[in-house]
C-alpha cells in the first residue's frame, strides 16, 4: 500500500520528468537541467564520453533545438514507483537546421520514445534510459531509406 509520502514523491518525479521535457526540450531552457539532475548523473543512453553530467545534456538540448526549434515532446503515458519514474512519448517536430551532418530537410517527424529516469534522495535525476525509435526518425526525414 503506498503512502501519503511515497505518493507525494512519484508526483514530484513525475512532474520533474515532464519539466525536462517541455522546458528544456521543447523550450530550449537548459537552466531546467542544472535544476533537476544531479552534477554527476548519468546518461545510459548517451555514447561512450557522452554519458556523465549535466554539460552532455545542455550539448543535447542545443543540437535537438537547432535542427528542430519546434520540436515537441507528446506525452503518452507516466508511471511511478519509488525512485523511478518511466514515460512513454511522442516526439514530433519539422527538420530545420544540420543535424548529424545533414542539412535541413524541412520534412516533418514523429516518433515513439521511451524515457526512464531514476531520482536520488535529493530528488533529482540521477540516472536516464532511453528508447527511441531512431530508425523512423531517420527514416522520415529522408537520411535514410
Amino acid at each position: 500500500m503506498e503512502t501519503t509520502s511515497t505518493t507525494a514523491q512519484a508526483e514530484r518525479n513525475k512532474a520533474a520528468m515532464r519539466r525536462v521535457y517541455a522546458e528544456a526540450f521543447d523550450q530550449g531552457r537548459t537552466e531546467v537541467l542544472d535544476e533537476l539532475f544531479a552534477p554527476d548523473a548519468v546518461n545510459h543512453t548517451a555514447p561512450p564520453g557522452h554519458r556523465d553530467g549535466i554539460a552532455p545534456l545542455h550539448a543535447l538540448v542545443a543540437m535537438l533545438r537547432t535542427a528542430f526549434p519546434d520540436g515537441r515532446t507528446e506525452i503518452e503515458d507516466m508511471a511511478a514507483d519509488g525512485d523511478t519514474v518511466v514515460m512513454r512519448n511522442w516526439y514530433a517536430g519539422t527538420h530545420l537546421g544540420p543535424f548529424l551532418g545533414h542539412a535541413p530537410t524541412g520534412r516533418a517527424f514523429r516518433f515513439r520514445q521511451i524515457h526512464w529516469m531514476r531520482f536520488g534522495a535529493d530528488g533529482r535525476i540521477a540516472e536516464h534510459w532511453g528508447v527511441r525509435d531512431d530508425v523512423a526518425h531517420l527514416q522520415q526525414l529522408g537520411i535514410i531509406a
